[in-house]
């Protein structure tokens, strides 16, 4: 994932967040990849006091609502870890095409982005936005059919990481 350029005025606060891919490079497609993701933020959930109000995995960003004791710290934790370990995955599987990609375009780094909740209406814009993602681009015809979103557990369904859908 990219450099980010965080602006965080409220460190505690609930923060829409987008991490994408370096040149949006399909890395998540494979249930092994987006297993890290799911481990990174089950960690940290655990060890930095990390919540999380809604997520979408897609083939080259993610979307999340967060908030913790420090959103900065916590979201480098993220991203330095997640990076490590598909660097990993891909050198494991002999990816070379992608590990050459991400070579070739290592200097032109994507901004992530990040912006505070400050209102109610704001997180549930934010939350719908995010279960929409998939059913906008296509692959599904309904939010909760998207295995790596947090749509389901707004329906009363578990998902695969545990959300807090209370703020």
């Amino acid at each position: 994932m990219g450099r980010s350029r965080y602006k965080i005025y409220e460190p505690t606060h609930p923060h829409f967040v987008t991490c994408t891919i370096l040149n949006w490079l399909p890395i998540f497609t494979r249930k092994e990849s987006v297993d890290i993701l799911i481990q990174s933020l089950k960690h940290l959930q655990k060890e930095e006091n990390l919540k999380l109000y809604a997520y979408v995995f897609l083939e080259n960003h993610i979307h999340l609502i967060v908030q913790s004791d420090d959103i900065g710290r916590s979201m480098r934790h993220f991203k330095s870890f997640t990076a490590k370990e598909l660097l990993k995955l891909l050198q494991k599987e002999n990816a070379e095409t992608l590990l050459k990609q991400f070579r070739f375009y290592k200097k032109a780094h994507k901004k992530d982005r990040t912006y505070q909740i400050q209102t109610d209406g704001m997180m549930i814009n934010k939350i719908k936005y995010i279960h929409h993602n998939p059913v906008k681009r296509g692959y599904v015809d309904e939010a909760i059919h998207w295995r790596y979103s947090s749509a389901r557990d707004y329906e009363g369904i578990d998902g695969l990481i545990e959300v807090d859908r209370f703020w």
